[in-house]
């Protein structure tokens, strides 16, 4: 089974974003059972809330519901428990190694880091574009199963 976090600073738009597009990718390739997919924050500022309106409709606009799911703060027991810890980008990353400490077994990286162009997942909060954020995570998600498929 695959165990993959996906991180970002207030687990509302980006992360469980990318959470909801790889739990429909991987239902849609009929691999659900074998992957556990989640969200968290690097940030306590969100938790209990629900995703943020913009990235609810992006994701419904495209057939994906997240209803039920709420931020929450991603701990060291998180470390222990994904095999992959993902984050949407390098300050997220920076704060990620500061909760978790030194990344001993190589679980963290960056979302794009499994495209032909590593970079930063576009932030919606920032410039209300979720159109470019929903792009960067179809194209971080496809490239994060390409690499653990071997398709």
């Amino acid at each position: 089974m695959y165990r993959i976090l996906f991180v970002c600073h207030g687990n509302i738009c980006r992360s469980p974003m990318a959470e909801f597009v790889l739990k429909q990718k991987v239902a849609e390739r009929g691999l659900s059972e074998k992957f556990e997919i989640a969200s968290a924050a690097t940030s306590r500022e969100e938790i209990g809330n629900p995703v943020y309106p913009p990235a609810r409709r992006m994701l419904a606009q495209h057939g994906i519901a997240c209803d039920g799911k709420t931020a929450r703060q991603m701990t060291r027991a998180d470390y222990a428990h994904y095999d992959y810890i993902i984050a949407m980008d390098r300050n997220n990353l920076r704060n990620m190694q500061r909760l978790l400490g030194p990344d001993t077994d190589g679980k963290i990286s960056l979302l794009m880091d499994y495209t032909g162009t590593p970079r930063d997942v576009a932030d919606p909060w920032y410039t209300g574009d979720f159109q470019a954020t929903w792009d960067d995570v179809q194209e971080g998600c496809e490239g994060l199963l390409r690499e653990l498929l071997g398709a």
